[in-house]
């Protein structure tokens, strides 16, 4: 991966740097990203394969305006549908409508190729800002974030180095501190089950700091189950059963998310498990459409709405030229719920 940039501001990349770094003129290298003219496909390859490696993109913006930035901020996020990221957007508006910045938003459904092609189509309209969701990307997406030339913020999580600015939570240490409380509450027979993994990156770190603190303790993880689909009730009942039914002997599951953890509260309710008495559970993201539940659910509250708002007030300061943070990390609030049994 190539080296992350500390500095945006640098002057952008153009035609010429593509045509040196394909050894073609500048002419063909426009032909190439226009589709148009006569160009040889294995010319044509070279221009785009050096284009991508040096993260340039074109400007759509024509004439009088080629050279102008316009007041959008390009927002990029896994997935519209998940519950968790319409708080971060929520957050990135509010601070964004008292000014002339106008967010627009992208889903990369947690797919790396995806996510280039997003990035590639917001860049090409020369946004004043980007706020990306998570800080692991393709080569693609950091030369071409790293070469843009405008502020930066990946959001959501703090446990890396930023292309330029980044504001999160550290989900190992929300992992590590999950573990923590379980273990300080007597369970010891534990399951795991994610959705979205591993390409949800930050599940699994999760994960990573959870078990960590648990084989320090001398506890390992009973089972673990993955599901690469959306997260939903349904989902979670399923796992549920599926892992109760492998081991009936587990005190405590441990969901990547509270809508899977939500739909495995409602099957040990169904069957008549006493909760947190015989078996506990927690999940994670503090989702409030989940407050109706017959039981709270052990949960963490990952500052959706303060991150939303932190990463706008980064974009805003830098395009009006002031000094701020680059470098927040926030922590994850722990919430035991009522599906957790009392320290002992």
């Amino acid at each position: 991966m190539p080296p992350r940039s500390q500095d945006p501001g640098r002057p952008q990349l153009t035609l010429r740097d593509v045509a040196e770094a394909a050894r073609v003129s500048e002419m063909t290298v426009s032909r190439v990203l226009r589709n148009r003219g006569d160009v040889s496909q294995t010319t044509r390859a070279r221009v785009l394969e050096a284009a991508r490696s040096l993260g340039y993109v074109p400007n759509k913006i024509a004439g009088a305006l080629a050279s102008s930035r316009v007041n959008l901020v390009g927002v990029v996020i896994p997935s519209l549908s998940n519950m968790v990221f319409p708080q971060v957007l929520a957050g990135i508006s509010d601070v964004l409508d008292d000014t002339p910045l106008q967010p627009v938003f992208g889903a990369t459904h947690y797919k790396p190729e995806r996510e280039e092609e997003v990035i590639y189509e917001m860049l090409s309209w020369r946004p004043s800002g980007m706020i990306v969701a998570g800080i692991e990307h393709s080569e693609a997406s950091v030369a071409m974030l790293a070469n843009s030339g405008i502020p930066v913020v990946e959001i959501m999580d703090a446990d890396g180095n930023p292309i330029d600015a980044m504001v999160g939570i550290s989900h190992r240490a929300a992992g590590a501190r999950m573990a923590r409380e379980i273990l300080a509450r007597g369970y010891r027979r534990i399951g795991f089950m994610g959705t979205k993994m591993p390409l949800d990156f930050r599940a699994s770190k999760r994960l990573e700091g959870f078990e960590g603190v648990l084989n320090e303790a001398g506890v390992d993880l009973v089972d673990r189950m993955f599901y690469s689909g959306g997260s939903g009730l349904g989902k979670g009942r399923e796992m549920t059963q599926e892992m109760l039914t492998r081991h009936s002997d587990l005190d405590f599951l441990y969901y990547s998310n509270d809508m899977i953890g939500a739909g495995g509260l409602l099957y040990c309710l169904e069957k008549g498990i006493r909760i947190p008495q015989d078996l506990g559970l927690a999940g994670f993201n503090a989702v409030e459409i989940l407050d109706g539940l017959p039981m709270r659910l052990a949960t963490m509250d990952t500052r959706r709405l303060e991150i939303g708002r932190a990463a706008a007030q980064i974009i805003a300061a830098r395009v009006a030229g002031e000094n701020c943070d680059q470098i927040i990390t926030m922590d994850a609030g722990f919430d035991p719920g009522e599906t957790m049994r009392d320290p002992v």
